[in-house]
């Protein structure tokens, strides 16, 4: 495994703790500020926001300049907006650090996902994308518990100064590991041959979105984390309210999602790269039913923790092959990288949105279950439509790459 990979993976970890952490620390920082918790929770909510736009944002601004480059400057605003939040003397200033520190999410896995491929051979880029994605399915086991434990022992600040001395980490070892020109080749093609790719122009970067193979992967891109967190946002009340697990237990069974997580990543990314489409299809189709049966058997205990864990991994499966498939068929454009981390992040917020009101339609705390079902269905279906469709991405755009 190329050693820059391993520092990727540590970015990711880093970046991932940042988003997860919060939430086990949520009631010592609003304590701490003299806020309320409603108040507190734009800690969580501003991030994600920031993380969608952030993508975008820096994507673009930055689409002439070299991978690394970027990633150096990335990994440095991280570390400054966690530095901002362990130091910060007021609640401003504390929810400043968060947003300067989400900024930089979504880019970095967008590039970070084009950097990662082009350190490895062609039939192995999905691969190597889980791998540099197993450093956020770690931070998803980790996160909360992380942070919950460092904020008891030492204080909700401590946490913070921890994942800035992961930041610097991660900093150090991309400098130093992560070749100079590292993802400034194109992308392998299906013939696996794989050209010279220097970063390109900001209208050539918007035109990878003439592909309907592009819009078509975003979709699935979107309605598959929309399936997801359309069950998971609600799975704490599922656990208690239906499956009859106590308050106690929630902590446990999510670590067990997140190990299907660190798995379904892994899975998915060596199946991507014998036969994507065919793996993408499979693993959306296993959400699907996942889902499906959990709403059905949410009331047992023994079932639940099968299918929590199986809700992870096939949740997960997906993720790298989303990704290898989205910057193929935009011929390695960043910014189509990045748009698929910013259709996630609207495939939470409207999963989330639809499974909340299904509780408050009085259809009880195993609807979500349903609601992500019928979400992760429709993503099997834009799967297929894109699968049927596929033909070779140099046939779907040709990219003029002298803008």
């Amino acid at each position: 495994m190329p050693s820059g990979l391993i520092a990727l993976a540590l970015g990711g970890f880093g970046i991932g703790l940042t988003e997860f952490l919060i939430a086990g620390l949520l009631p010592q920082v609003a304590s701490s500020f003299a806020v309320s918790e409603a108040a507190a929770g734009w800690l969580i909510s501003g991030y994600a926001l920031s993380v969608a736009i952030g993508a975008i944002a820096l994507t673009a601004a930055t689409a002439r300049l070299p991978r690394k480059g970027i990633l150096v400057g990335l990994v440095a605003l991280f570390v400054i907006g966690n530095l901002l939040s362990a130091v910060a003397p007021n609640y401003p200033v504390m929810l400043l650090g968060r947003i300067i520190a989400a900024l930089c999410h979504g880019s970095f896995f967008g590039i970070g996902s084009l950097v990662a491929r082009s350190l490895v051979a062609p039939e192995k880029s999905s691969r190597a994308v889980a791998v540099m994605f197993a450093g956020l399915t770690v931070a998803n086991v980790l996160g909360v518990p992380f942070g919950a434990l460092v904020g008891e022992q030492w204080g909700w600040r401590a946490a913070f100064w921890a994942v800035t001395g992961i930041g610097v980490l991660a900093l150090a070892g991309i400098v130093a590991l992560v070749p100079s020109r590292a993802g400034e080749t194109r992308p392998p093609t299906v013939t696996g041959r794989s050209d010279a790719m220097p970063p390109i122009g900001l209208r050539a970067q918007f035109r990878a979105f003439r592909s309907w193979q592009v819009w078509l992967t975003l979709t699935a891109t979107a309605l598959s984390y929309g399936g997801m967190f359309g069950a998971f946002s609600y799975i704490a009340y599922t656990f208690t309210e239906v499956g009859g697990f106590s308050s106690a237990d929630v902590a446990w069974l999510l670590m067990v999602y997140g190990v299907g997580l660190v798995v379904g990543n892994l899975i998915g990314g060596r199946a991507a790269d014998r036969d994507r489409d065919r793996a993408l299809v499979l693993a959306l189709l296993g959400l699907t039913i996942t889902l499906a049966v959990f709403g059905l058997l949410a009331g047992s205990a023994p079932a639940s923790v099968i299918l929590v864990f199986l809700m992870g991994l096939f949740g997960f499966a997906s993720v790298p092959g989303m990704i290898t498939r989205v910057t193929d068929f935009a011929q390695g454009a960043a910014l189509a990288a990045s748009a698929n981390v910013s259709a996630s992040n609207i495939g939470n917020a409207l999963g989330a949105w639809l499974g909340g009101l299904a509780i408050t339609a009085g259809l009880g705390y195993a609807a979500p279950l349903y609601v992500g079902a019928g979400i992760a269905l429709a993503s099997v279906i834009v799967m297929v439509v894109a699968a049927h469709r596929t033909r070779s991405p140099a046939q779907q755009l040709q990219i003029d790459r002298s803008t």
